[in-house]
């Protein structure tokens, strides 16, 4: 019976999908990176939306609806017993990401608590982000703590956990923005900051890292080729339009993600001493931008715990709607194979309980798998390209993106992007992710934090198990 489950309505599927996109990335990754380029980053993010991240998201909504299955299932659905375990990899690559995301969601609950009880006020920032970090029990607890919540929401089922979930998660992630938006813009000197945001300042476009930079972000903000919004769209309508949709999502998360820009990047501007500490709080990295410079920041502010307070909901918000969504694609995953929802669900949380504790435990781990894992789902969204290739680009488009039912009909270029240009764009990513971390002394060390030669332990090890699991795979996922 749980394969009966729908979304009330596509709004509802939209609020999942829309949540699921909008993550931690939107509110640490993209604001660092707007802030470094300006708007000559705003430019190639904008295009590659339309080049990888859409027509992505037109596949996975189109094979969910269509298998009702999750990624194992619905790659062997459209292509057979062969490339079952193509599917497999998505799903383990993203499971993998959900062990530590829970990490990154205990994170942010735990800041918000910290900045809401006045626990960050007056303080060395960088030293209670060691301290936190390097403590061992506390992001241990965290983790449990967050994995815990999105549990008891999958637990309920679609409409009764992941969309009522959405329906309070997202509307208050944008009201959070808008508040924080709001409070930047009324700043002395934001002006400095938005003439930043969307001003050249000496970047060009003629500069490849600002397009790989571009690409790298939407491939992994907007979650295409996750295999996510697969996942929600085993539960869509039969007669809903999946073009329109995957639009939806896309410009729904990149919206959030300027959003999220114009709350942190003129606040940044106004509050930094001069023009140079700015630019070296946009370099801090993810973890340093939001755990320790805007906390720093938000404390020269009148109002500075409630302004810290707000950011770390609104991040915690983020993680949440997003690690839900990872949850019901394990979960999912199990439910293929034959297993009741609660038991799926029990296996799930005891994996990521236990998984995850390695990256909570230690930010050598969590930057590892962070790092091999990441780039895995450029692998996944090269995976899908082939999917289609295979099946045949041009049916796939006429039978999945062009029937009667469809507000927005696909031409002939999702044909040319999906067959050409998403391949040449995986390639390029990984090529330029590897070139831009080699080390020449330990590129082939498996056990490096950084390297070449820890992917493809990594992978290759994967690819393997799944390749000698795949006949039974297949069996699992398409017979239960």
């Amino acid at each position: 019976m749980a394969r009966l489950e729908q979304f009330s309505s596509r709004w509802a599927l939209l609020l999942a999908t829309v949540g699921m996109a909008i993550g931690a990335g939107n509110i640490w990754r993209f604001p660092r990176l707007a802030g470094q380029y300006g708007g000559a980053f705003l430019i190639p993010w904008a295009i590659f939306l339309i080049l990888w991240s859409i027509p992505l998201l037109m596949v996975e909504f189109s094979l969910g609806k269509e298998t009702r299955k999750g990624p194992i299932g619905a790659f062997a659905a459209l292509l057979g017993k062969k490339y079952t375990w193509m599917g497999a990899f998505v799903c383990i690559c993203t499971m993998a990401i959900m062990f530590y995301y829970s990490v990154v969601t205990g994170w942010a609950l735990k800041y918000f608590v910290a900045a809401a009880i006045g626990d960050l006020n007056g303080i060395n920032h960088a030293g209670y982000w060691s301290a936190f970090t390097n403590s061992g029990y506390q992001p241990v607890f965290f983790h449990f703590l967050s994995l815990s919540l999105a549990a008891a929401i999958i637990y309920q089922g679609v409409a009764k956990g992941i969309e009522r979930a959405n329906r309070l998660l997202l509307p208050s992630l944008l009201v959070l923005l808008v508040v924080g938006a709001v409070r930047a813009l009324t700043l002395p000197n934001a002006a400095q900051g938005l003439n930043y945001l969307f001003g050249f300042h000496g970047a060009s476009l003629w500069d490849y890292r600002i397009w790989l930079e571009a690409l790298s972000q939407s491939a992994w903000s907007t979650g295409a080729g996750w295999g996510l919004v697969l996942t929600y769209s085993v539960y869509m309508r039969k007669d809903e339009d999946v073009t329109l949709n995957s639009f939806i999502t896309g410009f729904g998360n990149n919206s959030a993600s300027l959003l999220a820009a114009l709350a942190i990047i003129p606040a940044i501007f106004s509050l930094s001493g001069s023009l140079q500490e700015a630019e070296q709080a946009l370099q801090a990295g993810n973890q340093g931008l939001s755990f320790i410079v805007i906390p720093q920041l938000f404390a020269r502010l009148p109002g500075a715990q409630i302004l810290t307070s707000v950011f770390f909901l609104a991040l915690f918000f983020a993680a949440l709607s997003s690690l839900i969504a990872m949850f019901e694609l394990a979960t999912r995953m199990f439910m293929d194979f034959g297993l009741a929802r609660a038991k799926a669900l029990a296996i799930v949380t005891a994996l990521t309980a236990l998984l995850g504790i390695p990256s909570a435990w230690s930010m050598d781990v969590f930057n590892n798998q962070d790092w091999v894992w990441g780039l895995g789902l450029i692998i996944s969204g090269g995976f899908f390209a082939v999917a289609v290739i295979k099946h045949g680009v041009e049916k796939f488009r006429l039978r999945f993106l062009s029937p009667e039912y469809n507000d927005l009909r696909v031409g002939p270029w999702f044909t040319w992007i999906m067959r050409y240009l998403i391949p040449i764009e995986a390639m390029i990513l990984l090529v330029w992710w590897f070139y831009r971390e080699w080390d020449a002394q330990l590129w082939w060390n498996p056990f490096s934090v950084y390297s070449l030669g820890t992917c493809l332990f990594q992978w290759v090890l994967l690819i393997l198990v799944l390749r000698l699991l795949n006949q039974k795979l297949y069996r699992w996922a398409m017979e239960g």
